[in-house]
């Protein structure tokens, strides 16, 4: 493998943390070792989101910069008489993507390999080959020959299975693949941003927030922002990379390396005009590349905070990502590179006048 330099690491770090919704502890402390350095106050609110505060100007508007920390993975519902484990999704998944693939149960006693298995396909008829094997029919194996076993292991009900993929530079350095960069790119940007920051100007008050319980309807979002009451809200996320074998520009328009998507529309939220504007006019000032994208279905944590109290200005900043919800991930490092420096330009430019101007357009 390739030589992590530090920013790699972090990404390693992150990516390799355990957390599906509800279970946000290992990547919250990951990202919060990270990003305290960098901040001149660290919390968490109520349902575990860790908010990252750093002062420019204490009198300036709030900016609220949110990746979320939880990735999607499933949950233990029941073991079996013969010890096989029945689960949950919990986030969005494609049955396809799941057979014979390796998970790991994390447990009170440790962690437990599995293995997503069905019925074997040699004993169906000819017509059920053809169809997907159901999510509802498959099932975890830890090798496991009773319940009692099982329990032995340490598995209980409610514990958490995480799809299990190691952090990999590819043989093209700048794509990286990883489990979980939905949304672990997201807290990354957050982290590098205030890094960035941390000897700049800059007129305003900045948030880092790491959600949870994005992927099962951003609900750490509406927690961390009501804590916060941002003025300006960025939603750090993954999009869709439409550069693969078979797919339209009609279907999909990003490319990963083409710079960040800035996301025109979803089902969450139409983005913020004036905001929208500021981003793609200081882009365009300083030669970062962007693309535009808009997604009939899906959304991000914006969906939620711009509606927070009396309602925030908000985009959704993508990075456009491959194989997202499966075991492994990939993305452009430059992508991310840029967004970071597109972000720290931005928020350089924040002061009351330009929000109040902003949020009027």
């Amino acid at each position: 493998m390739a030589h992590l330099d530090e920013a790699l690491q972090m990404l390693k770090d992150l990516t390799d943390a355990r957390g599906i919704p509800g279970n946000e502890r290992e990547p919250r402390e990951v990202m919060k070792k990270h990003i305290e350095p960098f901040s001149t106050e660290v919390m968490t609110d109520g349902l575990g989101s860790l908010i990252a505060k750093k002062s420019g100007d204490e009198t300036g508007p709030k900016i609220m910069l949110a990746g979320h920390l939880d990735e999607v993975g499933f949950m233990v519902t029941s073991i079996d008489d013969k010890g096989f484990l029945r689960f949950q999704p919990v986030g969005g998944w494609w049955g396809q993507v799941m057979l014979a693939q390796r998970v790991t149960i994390v447990t009170r006693k440790g962690d437990v390999t599995g293995i997503i298995g069905s019925k074997p396909p040699h004993i169906l008829p000819p017509e059920a080959r053809k169809k997907p094997v159901e999510i509802k029919d498959m099932f975890i194996d830890i090798g496991a020959s009773s319940k009692e076993e099982a329990a032995e292991f340490g598995i209980r009900p409610g514990d958490q299975i995480v799809p299990y993929f190691e952090f990999t530079v590819m043989k093209n350095e700048k794509m990286l693949l990883a489990k979980a960069w939905d949304n672990r790119i997201g807290c990354a940007i957050a982290i590098d941003v205030l890094k960035k920051l941390k000897d700049e100007q800059h007129p305003n008050i900045v948030y880092g927030v790491g959600t949870v319980q994005e992927e099962v309807g951003l609900r750490g979002a509406k927690t961390s922002a009501q804590l916060i009451q941002p003025d300006i809200a960025f939603a750090l996320d993954v999009g869709i990379a439409g550069d693969t074998p078979g797919v339209t520009e009609k279907e999909a328009l990003g490319k990963m390396g083409d710079g960040p998507q800035i996301i025109l529309y979803d089902a969450s939220m139409v983005s913020h005009k004036g905001l929208r504007e500021l981003v793609t006019d200081t882009a365009d000032e300083h030669g970062i590349p962007y693309q535009y994208d808009s997604l009939a279905g899906g959304g991000t944590d914006s969906g939620a905070i711009h509606i927070t109290a009396n309602g925030v200005p908000a985009l959704s900043i993508t990075i456009a990502t491959r194989y997202i919800h499966s075991h492994a991930a990939m993305l452009h490092r430059d992508d991310y590179e840029n967004t970071v420096r597109l972000l720290v330009e931005v928020i350089k430019k924040l002061d009351r006048k330009t929000v109040e101007a902003i949020t009027f357009d």
